[in-house]
Protein backbone atom coordinates (compact mmCIF):
# COMPACT_ATOMS: atom_id res chain seq x y z
CA UNK A 1 0.00 0.00 0.00
CA UNK A 2 1.03 3.15 -1.31
CA UNK A 3 1.81 6.05 1.36
CA UNK A 4 -0.63 8.01 -0.26
CA UNK A 5 -3.40 5.58 0.17
CA UNK A 6 -2.65 4.91 3.68
CA UNK A 7 -3.10 8.83 4.35
CA UNK A 8 -6.34 8.20 2.48
CA UNK A 9 -7.47 5.51 4.54
CA UNK A 10 -6.57 6.67 7.69
CA UNK A 11 -8.46 9.95 7.42
CA UNK A 12 -11.25 8.17 6.25
CA UNK A 13 -11.25 6.27 9.37
CA UNK A 14 -10.58 8.49 12.20
CA UNK A 15 -12.97 10.89 10.29
CA UNK A 16 -10.08 13.41 10.42
CA UNK A 17 -10.59 17.61 9.61
CA UNK A 18 -8.01 19.63 7.62
CA UNK A 19 -7.04 20.79 11.16
CA UNK A 20 -6.49 19.40 14.50
CA UNK A 21 -9.24 21.01 16.31
CA UNK A 22 -11.95 23.04 15.03
CA UNK A 23 -10.97 26.19 17.19
CA UNK A 24 -7.55 26.55 15.65
CA UNK A 25 -9.18 27.97 12.24
CA UNK A 26 -8.18 31.49 11.95
CA UNK A 27 -9.64 34.22 14.59
CA UNK A 28 -9.74 32.17 17.12
CA UNK A 29 -8.64 33.01 20.79
CA UNK A 30 -8.39 29.91 22.10
CA UNK A 31 -4.57 28.63 22.33
CA UNK A 32 -4.14 24.94 21.39
CA UNK A 33 -2.31 22.91 23.92
CA UNK A 34 1.43 21.33 23.24
CA UNK A 35 1.20 18.28 21.40
CA UNK A 36 4.41 15.80 21.82
CA UNK A 37 4.26 12.86 19.83
CA UNK A 38 5.98 9.78 19.61
CA UNK A 39 5.80 7.20 16.92
CA UNK A 40 8.30 4.15 16.37
CA UNK A 41 8.76 0.34 15.70
CA UNK A 42 11.54 -1.81 15.53
CA UNK A 43 13.70 0.04 13.05
CA UNK A 44 13.99 3.78 15.12
CA UNK A 45 11.31 6.19 15.60
CA UNK A 46 10.73 9.88 15.77
CA UNK A 47 9.65 12.69 18.12
CA UNK A 48 8.30 16.27 17.78
CA UNK A 49 5.52 18.65 18.67
CA UNK A 50 2.98 18.53 15.78
CA UNK A 51 0.40 21.21 15.44
CA UNK A 52 -1.74 20.51 12.30
CA UNK A 53 -3.42 17.26 12.06
CA UNK A 54 -1.72 16.07 8.99
CA UNK A 55 1.14 15.54 10.62
CA UNK A 56 -0.34 13.08 12.86
CA UNK A 57 -1.62 11.85 9.73
CA UNK A 58 1.56 10.88 8.06
CA UNK A 59 2.86 9.56 11.57
CA UNK A 60 0.01 7.23 11.49
CA UNK A 61 0.64 5.80 8.12
CA UNK A 62 4.46 5.27 8.37
CA UNK A 63 4.97 4.04 11.81
CA UNK A 64 3.40 1.15 14.01
CA UNK A 65 2.80 2.45 17.30
CA UNK A 66 2.20 6.25 17.97
CA UNK A 67 2.04 7.97 21.96
CA UNK A 68 0.22 11.68 21.21
CA UNK A 69 0.58 12.88 24.82
CA UNK A 70 -1.45 16.72 25.26
CA UNK A 71 -0.08 18.56 27.13
CA UNK A 72 -2.11 20.20 30.22
CA UNK A 73 -4.83 23.16 29.66
CA UNK A 74 -6.22 24.96 31.88
CA UNK A 75 -9.68 24.09 32.99
CA UNK A 76 -13.11 25.86 31.22
CA UNK A 77 -15.35 25.93 28.22
CA UNK A 78 -12.27 25.66 25.81
CA UNK A 79 -10.55 22.85 27.20
CA UNK A 80 -13.87 20.84 26.83
CA UNK A 81 -13.61 21.87 22.96
CA UNK A 82 -10.49 20.90 22.75
CA UNK A 83 -11.05 17.22 24.06
CA UNK A 84 -14.16 17.08 22.37
CA UNK A 85 -12.14 17.77 19.21
CA UNK A 86 -9.88 15.31 20.35
CA UNK A 87 -12.77 12.55 20.87
CA UNK A 88 -13.89 13.03 17.02
CA UNK A 89 -10.87 12.60 16.05
CA UNK A 90 -9.40 9.51 17.63
CA UNK A 91 -13.14 8.50 17.35
CA UNK A 92 -13.36 8.63 21.24
CA UNK A 93 -16.39 7.85 23.00
CA UNK A 94 -18.68 11.04 24.36
CA UNK A 95 -18.81 9.83 27.64
CA UNK A 96 -15.00 10.51 28.08
CA UNK A 97 -14.66 13.64 27.55
CA UNK A 98 -16.58 14.67 31.03
CA UNK A 99 -14.12 11.87 32.82
CA UNK A 100 -11.11 13.83 31.49
CA UNK A 101 -11.95 17.37 32.09
CA UNK A 102 -13.20 16.39 35.35
CA UNK A 103 -10.09 15.70 37.23
CA UNK A 104 -11.15 14.43 40.12
CA UNK A 105 -11.50 10.20 38.76
CA UNK A 106 -11.17 7.28 40.74
CA UNK A 107 -8.18 5.05 38.69
CA UNK A 108 -10.62 2.92 36.72
CA UNK A 109 -10.42 0.93 33.20
CA UNK A 110 -13.83 0.90 30.87
CA UNK A 111 -13.69 -0.58 27.19
CA UNK A 112 -15.29 0.77 24.33
CA UNK A 113 -15.89 -0.33 20.61
CA UNK A 114 -12.84 1.01 19.27
CA UNK A 115 -10.24 2.01 22.18
CA UNK A 116 -10.16 0.89 26.34
CA UNK A 117 -9.95 3.88 28.60
CA UNK A 118 -7.79 3.78 31.32
CA UNK A 119 -7.51 6.70 34.52
CA UNK A 120 -4.95 6.40 36.83
CA UNK A 121 -3.07 8.84 39.60
CA UNK A 122 0.13 9.89 38.57
CA UNK A 123 2.39 11.18 41.62
CA UNK A 124 3.68 15.10 40.39
CA UNK A 125 6.68 15.33 42.89
CA UNK A 126 8.51 12.61 44.20
CA UNK A 127 9.05 14.39 47.51
CA UNK A 128 5.44 15.01 48.07
CA UNK A 129 2.32 13.41 48.28
CA UNK A 130 0.35 14.87 45.30
CA UNK A 131 -1.27 13.17 42.67
CA UNK A 132 -2.45 14.31 39.10
CA UNK A 133 -5.21 12.22 37.16
CA UNK A 134 -3.44 10.76 33.71
CA UNK A 135 -5.87 9.88 31.00
CA UNK A 136 -4.76 6.95 28.72
CA UNK A 137 -6.57 5.94 25.66
CA UNK A 138 -5.19 2.85 23.64
CA UNK A 139 -6.19 2.03 20.71
CA UNK A 140 -4.97 -0.48 17.91
CA UNK A 141 -2.21 1.61 16.82
CA UNK A 142 -1.90 4.76 19.44
CA UNK A 143 -1.92 5.59 22.65
CA UNK A 144 -3.29 8.77 23.73
CA UNK A 145 -2.50 10.71 26.98
CA UNK A 146 -3.74 13.42 28.74
CA UNK A 147 -2.02 15.52 31.43
CA UNK A 148 -2.46 18.06 34.26
CA UNK A 149 0.72 19.27 34.91
CA UNK A 150 3.30 19.43 32.85
CA UNK A 151 5.78 17.22 35.16
CA UNK A 152 5.34 13.75 35.04
CA UNK A 153 7.07 10.54 35.88
CA UNK A 154 7.08 8.60 32.40
CA UNK A 155 10.58 9.79 31.42
CA UNK A 156 11.58 6.63 31.66
CA UNK A 157 9.56 4.98 28.63
CA UNK A 158 10.66 8.16 26.70
CA UNK A 159 14.37 6.96 27.51
CA UNK A 160 13.23 3.36 26.50
CA UNK A 161 11.96 3.82 23.22
CA UNK A 162 14.50 6.32 22.03
CA UNK A 163 17.49 4.62 22.82
CA UNK A 164 15.71 1.32 21.34
CA UNK A 165 15.77 -0.35 25.04
CA UNK A 166 13.71 -3.42 26.31
CA UNK A 167 11.05 -4.53 23.88
CA UNK A 168 9.07 -1.79 23.95
CA UNK A 169 10.29 -1.13 20.51
CA UNK A 170 9.25 -4.53 19.12
CA UNK A 171 5.30 -4.84 20.80
CA UNK A 172 2.84 -3.09 19.73
CA UNK A 173 0.49 -0.47 21.99
CA UNK A 174 -0.80 -2.59 24.49
CA UNK A 175 2.52 -2.71 25.68
CA UNK A 176 2.74 0.26 25.92
CA UNK A 177 0.41 1.12 27.96
CA UNK A 178 1.44 -0.97 30.03
CA UNK A 179 4.74 0.80 29.90
CA UNK A 180 2.97 3.79 31.41
CA UNK A 181 1.31 2.22 33.67
CA UNK A 182 4.12 0.77 35.16
CA UNK A 183 6.39 3.47 35.27
CA UNK A 184 3.21 5.52 37.12
CA UNK A 185 3.37 2.28 39.39
CA UNK A 186 6.59 2.54 40.79
CA UNK A 187 6.83 6.35 40.88
CA UNK A 188 5.20 5.51 44.32
CA UNK A 189 8.15 3.37 45.43
CA UNK A 190 10.78 6.26 46.19
CA UNK A 191 8.01 8.53 48.10
CA UNK A 192 7.39 5.48 50.28
CA UNK A 193 10.92 5.35 50.58
CA UNK A 194 11.30 8.99 52.14
CA UNK A 195 8.00 8.29 54.24
CA UNK A 196 9.75 5.27 55.49
CA UNK A 197 12.92 7.51 56.49
CA UNK A 198 10.41 10.03 58.06
CA UNK A 199 8.75 7.36 59.77
CA UNK A 200 12.24 5.98 61.23
CA UNK A 201 13.27 9.75 62.44
CA UNK A 202 9.95 10.15 64.91
CA UNK A 203 10.65 6.46 66.06
CA UNK A 204 13.38 7.89 67.07
CA UNK A 205 12.07 11.22 68.47
CA UNK A 206 9.17 9.56 70.21
CA UNK A 207 11.35 6.38 72.14
CA UNK A 208 14.46 9.09 73.01
CA UNK A 209 12.48 12.72 73.93
CA UNK A 210 9.73 14.51 74.19
CA UNK A 211 9.15 16.63 71.47
CA UNK A 212 5.96 18.81 70.80
CA UNK A 213 5.97 18.61 67.24
CA UNK A 214 6.07 15.16 67.30
CA UNK A 215 2.14 14.89 66.96
CA UNK A 216 1.29 17.10 64.41
CA UNK A 217 4.43 15.65 62.11
CA UNK A 218 2.75 11.95 62.90
CA UNK A 219 -0.59 13.20 61.68
CA UNK A 220 0.73 14.41 58.39
CA UNK A 221 2.74 11.39 57.10
CA UNK A 222 -0.74 9.36 58.51
CA UNK A 223 -2.50 11.70 56.01
CA UNK A 224 0.07 11.27 53.24
CA UNK A 225 -0.56 7.83 53.71
CA UNK A 226 -4.46 7.87 53.92
CA UNK A 227 -3.90 9.59 50.74
CA UNK A 228 -1.31 7.17 48.78
CA UNK A 229 -3.80 4.48 49.44
CA UNK A 230 -6.85 5.81 48.28
CA UNK A 231 -4.34 6.94 45.15
CA UNK A 232 -3.13 3.47 44.66
CA UNK A 233 -6.31 1.40 45.95
CA UNK A 234 -8.23 1.68 42.85
CA UNK A 235 -5.01 1.41 40.64
CA UNK A 236 -4.97 -2.11 41.87
CA UNK A 237 -8.74 -3.13 41.08
CA UNK A 238 -8.19 -1.06 37.85
CA UNK A 239 -4.92 -3.62 37.00
CA UNK A 240 -6.59 -6.71 38.10
CA UNK A 241 -9.55 -5.75 35.53
CA UNK A 242 -7.20 -5.77 32.61
CA UNK A 243 -5.80 -8.53 33.89
CA UNK A 244 -9.01 -11.12 34.52
CA UNK A 245 -11.10 -9.54 31.35
CA UNK A 246 -10.94 -10.50 28.07
CA UNK A 247 -10.31 -7.53 25.92
CA UNK A 248 -9.15 -7.80 21.96
CA UNK A 249 -6.51 -4.79 22.35
CA UNK A 250 -4.59 -6.47 24.84
CA UNK A 251 -2.67 -9.50 24.14
CA UNK A 252 -1.90 -12.40 26.61
CA UNK A 253 1.37 -11.79 26.49
CA UNK A 254 1.19 -7.83 27.63
CA UNK A 255 -1.75 -9.58 30.39
CA UNK A 256 1.99 -11.14 31.88
CA UNK A 257 3.62 -7.81 32.62
CA UNK A 258 0.35 -6.27 33.69
CA UNK A 259 0.54 -9.28 36.40
CA UNK A 260 4.12 -8.22 37.49
CA UNK A 261 2.57 -4.02 37.66
CA UNK A 262 -1.01 -5.55 39.69
CA UNK A 263 2.16 -6.98 41.87
CA UNK A 264 3.75 -3.82 42.74
CA UNK A 265 0.51 -2.29 43.36
CA UNK A 266 -0.45 -5.13 45.95
CA UNK A 267 3.17 -4.84 47.74
CA UNK A 268 2.76 -0.84 47.71
CA UNK A 269 -0.73 -1.59 49.41
CA UNK A 270 0.75 -3.81 52.10
CA UNK A 271 4.28 -0.96 52.48
CA UNK A 272 0.94 1.74 52.97
CA UNK A 273 -0.98 -0.44 55.66
CA UNK A 274 2.21 -1.41 57.45
CA UNK A 275 2.93 2.38 57.65
CA UNK A 276 0.27 3.10 58.77
CA UNK A 277 -0.17 0.78 61.69
CA UNK A 278 3.47 2.18 62.34
CA UNK A 279 1.94 5.61 62.81
CA UNK A 280 -0.92 4.45 64.87
CA UNK A 281 1.27 2.47 67.23
CA UNK A 282 3.69 5.52 67.50
CA UNK A 283 0.69 7.35 68.27
CA UNK A 284 0.03 5.40 71.44
CA UNK A 285 3.27 5.35 72.52
CA UNK A 286 3.81 8.98 72.34
CA UNK A 287 0.57 9.55 74.14
CA UNK A 288 1.64 6.86 76.90
CA UNK A 289 4.76 8.47 77.38
CA UNK A 290 3.07 12.02 77.56
CA UNK A 291 0.58 10.55 80.25
CA UNK A 292 3.67 8.91 82.22
CA UNK A 293 5.34 11.93 82.06
CA UNK A 294 2.34 13.71 83.06
CA UNK A 295 1.94 11.05 85.82
CA UNK A 296 6.00 11.93 87.29
CA UNK A 297 4.44 15.15 87.37
CA UNK A 298 1.41 14.67 89.28
CA UNK A 299 3.45 11.88 91.50
CA UNK A 300 6.37 14.68 92.41
CA UNK A 301 3.51 17.27 93.18
CA UNK A 302 1.53 14.91 95.27
CA UNK A 303 4.43 13.52 97.33
CA UNK A 304 5.81 17.41 97.85
CA UNK A 305 2.14 18.00 99.10
CA UNK A 306 1.94 14.86 101.19
CA UNK A 307 5.57 16.38 103.16
CA UNK A 308 3.87 19.29 103.92
CA UNK A 309 0.49 18.43 105.44
CA UNK A 310 2.36 17.07 108.42
CA UNK A 311 3.70 20.52 109.29
CA UNK A 312 1.04 22.36 108.30
CA UNK A 313 -1.30 20.54 110.48
CA UNK A 314 0.96 21.11 113.61
CA UNK A 315 1.29 24.71 112.96
CA UNK A 316 -2.20 24.82 112.30
CA UNK A 317 -2.78 23.50 115.98
CA UNK A 318 -0.16 25.59 117.37
CA UNK A 319 -1.71 28.25 115.37
CA UNK A 320 -5.13 28.58 117.31
CA UNK A 321 -3.63 30.66 120.18
CA UNK A 322 -5.82 29.30 122.78
CA UNK A 323 -5.29 31.59 126.44
CA UNK A 324 -3.34 28.78 128.28
CA UNK A 325 -4.05 31.51 131.76
CA UNK A 326 -7.68 30.76 131.09
CA UNK A 327 -7.80 27.12 131.53
CA UNK A 328 -4.56 25.26 132.37
CA UNK A 329 -5.68 22.45 129.06
CA UNK A 330 -5.81 25.56 126.67
CA UNK A 331 -2.09 24.44 125.41
CA UNK A 332 0.32 24.45 128.21
CA UNK A 333 3.18 24.19 125.36
CA UNK A 334 2.95 27.74 124.76
CA UNK A 335 4.28 28.34 127.66
CA UNK A 336 7.02 26.17 127.56
CA UNK A 337 10.47 27.25 127.56
CA UNK A 338 11.11 24.93 124.85
CA UNK A 339 7.46 24.61 123.31
CA UNK A 340 8.93 26.49 120.03
CA UNK A 341 12.24 23.78 119.13
CA UNK A 342 9.72 20.68 120.50
CA UNK A 343 6.85 21.85 117.79
CA UNK A 344 10.03 21.90 114.62
CA UNK A 345 11.26 18.99 116.12
CA UNK A 346 7.76 17.02 116.08
CA UNK A 347 7.13 18.34 112.36
CA UNK A 348 10.29 16.93 111.19
CA UNK A 349 9.86 13.43 112.98
CA UNK A 350 6.34 13.29 111.29
CA UNK A 351 7.86 14.03 107.75
CA UNK A 352 10.53 11.40 108.03
CA UNK A 353 7.68 9.17 109.79
CA UNK A 354 5.85 9.22 106.28
CA UNK A 355 8.93 9.74 103.90
CA UNK A 356 9.81 6.16 105.50
CA UNK A 357 6.23 4.82 105.08
CA UNK A 358 6.19 6.22 101.08
CA UNK A 359 9.59 4.84 100.73
CA UNK A 360 8.98 1.39 101.78
CA UNK A 361 5.57 1.07 100.11
CA UNK A 362 7.54 1.78 97.20
CA UNK A 363 5.72 4.76 96.11
CA UNK A 364 9.10 6.73 95.83
CA UNK A 365 10.78 4.11 93.02
CA UNK A 366 10.06 5.53 89.53
CA UNK A 367 10.63 1.08 88.45
CA UNK A 368 11.32 -1.62 90.34
CA UNK A 369 14.98 -3.33 90.07
CA UNK A 370 14.75 -6.07 88.05
CA UNK A 371 15.83 -9.11 89.98
CA UNK A 372 18.87 -10.73 88.63
CA UNK A 373 18.77 -14.67 87.76
CA UNK A 374 21.11 -16.94 89.70
CA UNK A 375 23.28 -18.88 87.81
Amino acid sequence: MTTRRRHERITAEFNMPGTLVDVSRPGSNVALPVIHVISYGPDGFIEKDVNELSELIVLFANWPVTWVNVDPMEQGPDARLIIENFAKVFSLHELVVDDIVNVHQRSKVEEYEEHLFVVTRMLIDRDEVETEQLSLFLGKNFVLTFREVPKDCLDSVREKIRKGRGRIRQEKSDYLMYAIIDAVVDSYFPLLTSLADRIDIIEDSVLESYDEDTPSDMYQIRRDVLSLRRSIWPAREALNSLIRDTMPLINDSTRLYLRDCHDHAVRIIDLLEMYREVCSALMEVHYTRASNRLNEVMKVLTIITVLFIPPTLVAGIYGMNFNSKTSPLNMPELDWYFGYPAALILMIVVTLAVVAFLYFKGWLRTHNPSKKSRP
